[in-house]
């Protein structure tokens, strides 16, 4: 099936290695956490971060919606070593009473980028103008890009395809691999150094 969105970089590592970027999924929901409702969105996340952009998803979770709870589990993963390049939510992010994972996700996140979210709403938008109903954020926290998506299926692998194509770049930049940005002295933490033609 064509995607609507910006083609992906090849980012399948030739030979597995501790550069293959690592993520975690979790899926944010009250009826899911009790077992009365069964996750649907997080295993599509996992399948599109591994199928199509070759990252080990090296843990899952599923949580009450339930502020302090979902900021413990951001905060356990971003200070994880070896470092969890990229920590995905789903679910939480509306206008229901109980929808708090970007408040959770903004009491641990030290640098915000809401130019991400903003992206994704708008690349999501020809498709349905609900996107903008969406209250996700994402941003750094330690060495972890977090990005908060909706709770549906739909809404939840859109927005990630909507990103597709920049979060690798993203994450060589937070790694500290992209050197020809007008910092030739950034240490990198893999090892590994990015030199882009643009």
């Amino acid at each position: 099936m064509a995607s609507d969105f910006p083609s992906i970089p090849d980012t399948s590592p030739s030979t597995p290695s501790s550069s293959t970027p690592r993520a975690a999924v979790l899926t944010v929901s009250d009826r899911c956490s009790r077992g009365t409702a069964i996750d649907t969105s997080g295993p599509a996340l996992v399948a599109i971060l591994t199928s199509r952009l070759h990252f080990d998803v090296i843990a899952t979770a599923c949580l009450p919606d339930d502020q302090p709870t979902l900021s413990a589990q951001f905060a356990a993963w971003a200070a994880q070593r070896p470092v969890i390049d990229l920590i995905i939510s789903t679910g939480g992010t509306g206008l229901a009473p109980r929808d708090v994972t970007p408040e959770a996700a903004m009491a641990v996140i030290t640098r915000p980028h809401p130019a991400l979210m903003e992206l994704a709403r708008l690349r999501c938008y020809p498709k349905t103008a609900r996107t903008f109903l969406s209250r996700g954020v994402a941003g750094v926290c330690d060495r972890s890009l977090i990005l908060t998506l909706p709770g549906s299926p739909r809404g939840a692998t859109e927005n990630l395809e909507a990103l597709l194509d920049i979060l690798p770049h993203a994450i060589e930049t937070l790694r500290g691999e992209v050197q020809d940005d007008g910092r030739p002295t950034a240490t990198s933490t893999t090892g590994k150094v990015i030199a882009h033609k643009d």
